[in-house]
Order: structure tokens, then sequence, then C-alpha cells
């Protein structure tokens, strides 16, 4: 069977930022960082969460490409990183544009 291009991009780009968005302190992670830079200790704080936790979390993000982190001194900062989120999109406009709707077939009696 050919792999489409559609296939392709999921398996290695989408696969993982999907996997990303799977948990509700990840997606706040990426609410929180949606239009300022935040240090890892303010993400924690907000989030409630203990800085081991948020680490995990933080290093999903970043497997995925999702953020970008910076150390300044002793701490890091986290920022989107947007190039990554324009992937997302992409797939998701080619997604719609590929994959026309048909109607069920019907299943044998």
């Amino acid at each position: 069977m050919k792999t489409t291009t559609l296939e392709t991009t999921a398996s290695t780009d989408i696969l993982p930022i999907f996997q990303a968005f799977a948990e509700s302190y990840r997606l706040q992670v990426i609410e929180l960082l949606r239009d300022r830079e935040l240090c890892a200790c303010d993400i924690a704080n907000h989030l409630e969460i203990s800085a081991s936790k948020l680490s995990f979390h933080l290093k999903t993000l970043r497997e995925a490409g999702l953020i970008q982190g910076r150390q300044e001194g002793r701490w890091i900062y986290y920022r989107l990183n947007l190039p990554q989120v324009v992937v997302l999109e992409q797939y998701l406009s080619e997604f719609r544009r590929l994959s026309p709707i048909l109607p069920a077939r019907s299943c044998p009696d």
C-alpha cells in the first residue's frame, strides 16, 4: 500500500505533537506561553505542581518541538516554538483538503 504524504507527515512530525497535547498540564503550559516567555518556576507556581513533575512535562513539550528554552543564570525561560505550531497548522489544513468525507458503504446483511 502506497504511503501518502499525509501519513508520512503524521508519523514523523505530527504524532509527537498530538502526544504532547494529550495531557492537561502540557496544554496549560502551552496556554501560559501563548503570549509570553516564562521561567520554569513561574510555570510550576501557576500550575501548582512540583518542579520535578513540571520538568517531565516540559521535556515532552521540548521533544515534540513545541517549546524552546533559554538559560539565563540559573533559570530557564520557556517560550513557544512558533515554527512547530505552523507545522501543525499545515498538517490540519492538508488533512482537511485531502480527506473528503465519503458516505459510509452499506454493510452486508
